[in-house]
């Protein structure tokens, strides 16, 4: 069975339960807190040199690290990833944009303030932040007037990478009522069969899971 090293306030770690939920695939869980450096002990360094989870090792043993390249590993063969060309290459746009126009922004905000750091950065700093975060939204809200979801008609794993952050801004101050595309997405992936909310923290055991690509 695979198994899962995660922090359950960590929207990167939301990503992978998210999908291993939507798919059923059975799993266990290990609670690492971060804000206790749990991720930076000898034994968890042996398993991931990095320190960060979430970390997944799958039914043979092997370790794999970095939240959307799990999900792209969990998405293989299913719906959640497209066949085409194109469209695989779209997801990965959006999936980069997370990483690198969205997560830097929006997650740092969360994180400040759930860790109670937001007094430990100046003004200037919160403000770059904010506007990086607002930036990241106002790009989304653009590309979401008018479709469903992020790549082509169907949720793909590009949806659950956004999601993971953009449901929980609130949380670092952001205000989403001037992005009405982004909010009725938001209610549409939080909607969908098979979905967990960030707090809910379970494994699935042996019994309940792998009932397959399609049960989305």
């Amino acid at each position: 069975m695979m198994h899962l090293y995660d922090y359950w306030e960590s929207g990167n770690g939301y990503k992978v339960r998210m999908m291993l939920h939507r798919r059923g695939l059975p799993f266990e869980r290990t609670e690492l807190d971060i804000l206790k450096g749990e991720t930076r002990t000898a034994d968890f360094l042996a398993r991931n040199p990095n320190g960060r989870i979430p970390y997944l090792v799958l039914d043979d043993g092997t370790g794999l690290a970095e939240s959307n390249a799990i999900l792209w590993y969990l998405a293989e063969g299913t719906p959640w990833l497209p066949d085409e060309k194109l469209g695989r290459a779209r997801l990965l746009q959006w999936m980069f944009f997370e990483q690198y126009s969205h997560e830097p922004f929006i997650a740092v905000l969360r994180f400040w303030n759930f860790a109670n750091k937001l007094g430990e950065h100046s003004a200037d700093e919160v403000t770059a932040k904010r506007a990086g975060g607002y930036a990241a939204l106002d790009v989304m809200e653009a590309h979401l007037a008018g479709r469903a979801f992020f790549v082509g008609e169907r949720e793909s794993i590009a949806d659950l990478a956004l999601y993971a952050y953009t449901h929980v801004a609130h949380e670092g101050g952001f205000e989403l009522g001037g992005h009405p595309a982004v909010t009725a997405w938001l209610d549409r992936i939080g909607g969908a069969p098979g979905h967990v909310p960030i707090s809910e923290v379970r494994g699935l055991p042996a019994a309940e899971g792998d009932r397959g690509a399609g049960s989305s």
